[in-house]
């Protein structure tokens, strides 16, 4: 109270109530203070200040609440944590006294004042606290407050989140450059809350789009593509969420490969001529370590080959060794890291190695001997890699081996050349032999000495100290002492010792003895006749042949019992006497002394008389004889040896003896294939005894009519009842009859016994004269006489021969072939290998079994093509107008004879429209360059190996190399189709010779009266085809040049004048075209004209047409004949045949007119391009053959045909019997003995022939026939080879040449070889 009234203000704790703003607080009208719903928080010290103008007063009291039910001063709200994070749901409460906080999940106590269980704790807010909070955590909490004033509670959820981490982190990662970098970032999160990945690189964030290189894919994996240097560092992913965050780092490598060595230099090494030193700068390493260096050579422009393959990462030079001197070297350097083998460095200047000597001598030395006094040497050349240069030829030297004396040598000039025949040599001497090489820097190293004698001769000294003595009278004993060793000339294979009776020169008995090295010689000729002059002699003999016998000596034989007396007879048979008679034996065996008689009554010996009578007495009365009684008289001669053989007879006395009767009663037993048992009963004796049986016999024909020959005789055997039968033919029908003689003569025939045939047995003998001869290249044709009947030995119908052959340079089982026709008198043996010696042998055979092989004979099959191509074809450009290809031979087995050479068929791809071909002669030669090619043209390459009969297969596939690229010729057909007073446009054409790719093109124009050199000049690019010029001066002359520029530079240029006006028009056809009949060759002309007029605008090219007649059309010939041009030689002509030609002009106008045409133009003839066809060769006559041949095609004679010519000649190698055939087995001799032995005929027949019969030939010889076609100009190539064998009739063709197509021969001249026309290389090698 107060005046004015006070104002009042009521405080708390110091605060204004106005400022407290609370709103249960209340001042009211009276100027008290109301407080609603009192709360623990209300206690304290309230002021109530009141104030005029005149003063101010305050009371004040303190308010102490006491006693105040709870009430929520914060309510517990729904929650959301993480898992693993703390969890606060929060619960103020105020009341008084303090209520108590109690919280509860579902009934269940978690916290309270008296309540305390793990991961729960009260707070002293009231709130509840969960650390950590786990997934199952989640649900409805609810907070309890309660004091003595009353209670109260409020609920809460608590949702939990799965945490964010990241489970999949970034990987240091290394990747190559150029590739895509790949860092994943797996993250498992709940999947109600969202991710946001954050990736840095060095700390700072990246900001990838939708277009960088540089993409966050949706899983949160960051991809860089195109990775560089510049992508390297360290990489950061971040996740942000809420349900939690998380970071991992990673590193990033990018890597690439090596660059190339720089600085990569060669030097000649100085201390090994073998090798160089190369050096270079170590080059970047791509951010991987370097692992090693490779280092490539290419070897005389050949391709590149890795030579070195781990050269040390720390290395910045080797040294490359074993390399081949005089060859040119290019070296180049690259590194290898873990991605790889960088560029290579750029490749070294070549260098060349200097020339040595060979390092290596020849190979595969063989020598043979040739004759007695020649061995033939053959080898093959060093290895290619040792020939360190140029081979110029070979240094052959021998010796006698084993002995110290100096060596004779023999130069081979020629490196073509392997075998050397060295003559004038000592006969069966042996002798070592080497050879070594030699090239333009020296000799090389000898090969390693072979050693071969010369053939054997024949002994040249008989046989020394020649005793002889008879040592009986069949037998005469040599002793000798063998010629001196050094006369013998070759292998002692024995001697012969020789005797001839001294009245019979002719009659010689020779026997062979085996050489004995030890001692005297000895020997003996036995079965001499006895008591016989002889002349002896003794010869040494080697395999050639004998050697001259020893002075001949006379030797007796010794004397010997003599034979039986001869014709024994009796006369004057009377009953007390008889005569005897007979003559000197046949063999007297000595010197007959005298004669021995005896008689006896028959078989009473105690009877028996003897008389002795001397030797000129040959007859000789017998008395004292009774009368009619059987006596036996015996007669023998005798010598001083003794008495000889005794001759006995039977006879009555008084009773002479008669002719005896016929046998009788004929059985044969015991039939074999040679033999058989003849039984008889004998007949009527005569009344004296049987001397002789004869046995006779009709063989095969059996009949009345038929021969009867004697088969068998039997002496001394008069008792005999059997007789055997022997030498009779196997499988043969006989018939046998026989008598029986006694000392009065024979008696009739016995009859006829039974027809029997003799058994089986194999043939004895094999077919005779066996020859083989060529056939084919894979055939032999073996004839052969076939066997008589008489010498079948068995049944016709089984007879056949047996055919066996094999090569003879294999040691490989024979192939049997069987001829079953016994009547068959030749075979061809098919599918044999090309150029081939074999051996062959045949025998004949029938059911019983097969007979003897005949002797071996040798037959070479006839050389032929090569069945492959060489190998290992390869091919690489070393300029812009030179590839080089090299290759390997034909495999051996596949070259089919003699290779004379390889032929390069090169073409240019989709320009030329056939291939053109090189020749590479030799065998050895397996490189060529071929030059003079188109520049950066894609070729086609095969190379074909030949034989003397023609081209072998071409390699494949195809071997496609292009030349390298050069400067580019000018473009072609520059015209000025618009021209103004003040601009030009000019338009051309590409170069026809691009030579490269075409990058771009140059103008450049000056005023024709200016300086050379003040050119205005504008490059264009390479698809720009015009170019118009502007700011020019009004009716003057420009001078534009053009040219075309390639990687290799600018080319020659084009120039051309044009004038600033527009008084221009088409110019005149040219005129005046001539060819000079002299400017005319087979294929080309040379053409000339004179220019129209050029329609005041230059003329800028001609193009020419030609027409081949009579029905050919205009083909344009070329279209960018020079402006400047008067004449043009046209070429790719055929010869002989007729043009015409026709010319136009062309300026910036446009074309002119066709000029005339020219008068028909013929070109010359040339020579036939090609052989007749078809050429075979038939035996016609056993001195003739017929040949036959179809005519060239007509497109390829290039003119008149005359005629043709056939070349023919003996071929000296046939092979023959096994003792006769020559043993060349190898082709290269083979080949120098066909040519060095072998001429040329030549025969001429008519342009209408296409048959001619060579005559006047040799019997059984082998002739080659080639042929060719020739007109006035010369001869066409030769056709290949063909052979026949002249000697053999044919049995099937008869001709008759008459009329007037009949081939005349002309000329048979000798000739060496045809002439070579063009290119003649089928002869090459003959």
């Amino acid at each position: 109270m107060g005046v004015p009234l006070p104002t009042l203000q009521w405080y708390k704790d110091a605060i204004s109530i106005s400022r407290l703003q609370n709103p249960r607080y209340k001042v009211l009208a009276s100027g008290g203070l109301r407080i609603q719903k009192l709360r623990p928080e209300d206690s304290g010290i309230f002021q109530c200040f009141a104030s005029n103008e005149g003063g101010e007063i305050q009371t004040h009291t303190y308010l102490d609440v006491t006693n105040i039910a709870p009430v929520f001063t914060q309510r517990p709200v729904d929650t959301t944590v993480t898992d693993g994070m703390t969890a606060i749901l929060r619960c103020e409460v105020s009341g008084a006294p303090k209520p108590a906080i109690t919280w509860k999940r579902e009934n269940h106590i978690l916290a309270s004042g008296s309540v305390r269980i793990p991961r729960f704790m009260l707070l002293e807010s009231g709130g509840l606290q969960i650390a950590p909070v786990f997934i199952q955590d989640a649900g409805n909490y609810t907070c309890y407050a309660a004091n003595t004033e009353g209670s109260l509670n409020a609920s809460a959820t608590l949702t939990v989140w799965n945490r964010t981490s990241i489970v999949h982190p970034p990987e240091d990662h290394v990747v190559i450059k150029g590739t895509t970098a790949t860092l994943h970032c797996g993250a498992t999160h709940d999947p109600r809350v969202s991710l946001r990945y954050v990736w840095k690189k060095d700390n700072v964030a990246l900001t990838p789009s939708s277009t960088s290189r540089i993409v966050v894919e949706k899983d949160g994996s960051l991809l860089i593509s195109q990775t560089w240097s510049g992508d390297i560092g360290d990489y950061s992913c971040e996740i942000v969420s809420e349900g939690g965050n998380d970071s991992r780092m990673a590193r990033l490598e990018v890597i690439e490969l090596p660059h190339s060595p720089q600085n990569l230099l060669v030097s000649p090494n100085s201390s090994h001529s073998h090798a160089v030193v190369l050096s270079w700068v170590r080059p970047f390493d791509g951010n991987s370590p370097i692992l090693y260096y490779i280092v490539e050579l290419s070897e005389n422009n050949s391709p590149w080959k890795v030579h070195l393959s781990n050269v040390g990462p720390e290395m910045t030079g080797v040294t490359v060794s074993g390399l081949t001197p005089a060859r040119t070297y290019q070296f180049r350097v690259c590194a290898v890291n873990e991605v790889g083998r960088g560029q290579y460095s750029a490749e070294t200047s070549r260098l060349m190695l200097p020339e040595e000597p060979p390092s290596a001598p020849p190979k595969n030395i063989v020598a043979s001997g040739r004759t007695n006094q020649s061995i033939m040497v053959q080898w093959q050349p060093p290895p290619e890699t040792e020939h360190n240069g140029v081979l110029r030829g070979y240094i052959l030297r021998y010796r006698l081996a084993g002995l110290p004396g100096e060596y004779q040598q023999r130069n081979i000039t020629s490196p073509e050349v392997n075998y050397c025949l060295v003559t004038d040599l000592i006969i069966w001497t042996q002798y070592e032999i080497q050879v070594a090489a030699y090239n333009g820097a020296g000799l090389g190293v000898f090969s390693r000495a072979v050693t071969e004698y010369t053939l054997q001769g024949v002994p040249t000294a008989p046989p020394q100290n020649v005793q002889t003595e008879a040592v009986n009278s069949t037998t005469i004993q040599f002793l000798w002492n063998p010629p001196p060793q050094q006369f013998i000339n070759g292998i002692n294979q024995g001697y012969k010792l020789l005797a001839w009776p001294a009245d019979a020169p002719e009659a010689v008995t020779v026997v062979t003895i085996a050489p004995d090295f030890h001692g005297v010689h000895h020997g003996h000729i036995t079965n001499l006749k006895k008591f016989t002059a002889y002349f002896t002699s003794v010869l040494c003999f080697t395999t050639p042949g004998d050697g001259p016998p020893s002075t001949p000596q006379l030797v007796w034989t010794q004397e010997d019992k003599p034979g039986a007396v001869g014709h024994l007879s009796f006369t004057e048979i009377l009953d007390t006497s008889l005569k005897v008679s007979w003559q000197e034996p046949l063999e007297k065996n000595g010197i007959i002394t005298g004669y021995q008689i005896s008689w006896e009554v028959y078989g009473r010996n105690d009877s028996r008389l003897t008389h002795t009578l001397n030797s000129t007495t040959h007859e000789y009365k017998i008395q004292g004889l009774s009368s009619l009684t059987t006596y036996t008289i015996d007669v023998a001669a005798v010598t001083a040896v003794g008495t000889g053989l005794v001759t006995s007879s039977t006879i009555s006395s008084g009773v002479p003896p008669d002719l005896p009767g016929a046998p009788s009663n004929l059985v044969i037993s015991n039939i074999s294939p040679r033999s058989a048992t003849l039984q008889f009963r004998p007949g009527y004796d005569g009344k004296t005894s049987i001397s002789r049986w004869i046995v006779e016999g009709q063989v095969g024909a059996i009949g009345d009519e038929e021969e009867w020959v004697t088969l068998y005789e039997e002496e001394n055997e008069p008792d005999a009842q059997m007789l055997e039968i022997p030498n009779l033919t196997p499988y043969t029908h006989y018939r046998f009859r026989m008598k029986q003689v006694n000392i009065v003569g024979p008696s009739p025939y016995s009859p006829s016994s039974r027809v029997i045939q003799t058994l089986q047995a194999p043939p004895d003998v094999a077919p005779t004269s066996v020859t083989v001869r060529t056939a084919s290249e894979t055939s032999l044709r073996l004839r052969w006489v076939p066997l008589p009947d008489s010498q079948y030995n068995g049944n016709p119908e089984s007879v056949g021969y047996r055919i066996k052959y094999w090569r003879s340079d294999l040691q490989s089982s024979a192939v049997a072939q069987v001829v079953s026709d016994r009547l068959e008198r030749e075979f061809t043996i098919e599918e044999l290998e090309e150029w081939m010696e074999y051996e062959l042998q045949m025998q004949a055979f029938n059911a019983v079994g097969a007979g003897p092989w005949s002797e071996v004979v040798r037959g070479r099959t006839r050389e032929s093509v090569p069945s492959a191509a060489p190998e290992n074809v390869s091919a690489e450009a070393v300029s812009s107008t030179q590839i080089l290809l090299t290759w390997t031979s034909v495999p051996e087995q596949d070259q089919n004879g003699l290779i004379l050479g390889y032929k390069i068929l090169f073409r240019a791809k989709d320009l030329d429209p056939e291939p053109r071909s090189h020749i590479v002669r030799g065998n050895h030669t397996q490189s060529a360059l071929l030059a003079g090619l188109r520049k950066f043209v894609l070729y086609e390459l095969q190379v074909l190996a030949f034989t003397r009969i023609g081209n072998g297969v071409p390699s494949t596939p195809l071997i496609l190399e292009r030349t390298k690229d050069d400067a580019p010729g000018p473009p072609v057909r520059l015209v000025f189709p618009e021209v103004r007073l003040t601009s030009v446009r000019i338009v051309w054409q590409p170069p026809e010779e691009p030579n490269g790719i075409i990058l771009g093109y140059q103008i450049a124009y000056r005023l024709a009266s200016s300086s050379p050199h003040t050119f205005t000049t504008v490059e264009v690019g390479a698809t720009v085809r015009q170019f118009t010029a502007t700011d020019l001066a009004p009716e003057s002359a420009y001078i534009f040049r053009l040219s075309a520029k390639t990687r290799q530079g600018w080319g020659e240029p084009l120039e051309a004048t044009v004038i600033t006006t527009e008084k221009r028009e088409r110019p005149a056809p040219p005129r005046e075209l001539l060819v000079p009949q002299a400017e005319v060759t087979a294929r080309s002309l040379r053409l000339q004209w004179v220019p129209g007029s050029d329609g005041a605008s230059p003329i800028r090219y001609f193009t020419m047409q030609v027409r081949e007649l009579p029905r050919g059309e205009w083909q344009t010939y070329s279209s960018s004949i020079s402006h400047e041009a008067t004449a043009c030689v046209v070429d790719r002509l055929r010869p002989f045949t007729s043009y015409k030609l026709r010319l136009k002009a062309t300026n910036d106008i446009g074309d002119s007119d066709f000029s005339s045409e020219t008068e028909a133009v013929t070109t010359l003839q040339d020579v036939p391009g090609e052989p007749p066809g078809s050429v075979s060769a038939t035996p016609h006559t056993t001195s003739s053959v017929l040949i036959q041949w179809q005519p060239p095609r007509d497109e390829s004679l290039n003119g008149l045909l005359q005629g043709y010519r056939i070349y023919y000649r003996e071929l000296e190698y046939e092979a023959g019997s096994g003792t006769e055939a020559k043993t060349l087995k190898n082709p290269i001799a083979l080949h120098a003995e066909l040519t060095a032995q072998s001429s040329f005929k030549t025969v001429n027949s008519s342009s209408t022939s296409t048959m001619c019969e060579l005559t006047h030939l040799k019997k059984y010889r082998r002739y080659e026939v080639i042929m060719t076609a020739y007109n006035i100009i010369g001869e066409s190539p030769a056709s290949a080879p063909v052979e026949v064998f002249v000697g053999e009739a044919d049995q099937i063709l008869s001709l008759s040449l008459s009329g007037p197509s009949v081939p005349q021969v002309m000329r048979a001249t000798p000739f060496l070889r045809p002439r070579r026309p063009q290119n003649l290389t089928l002869l090459a090698g003959w």
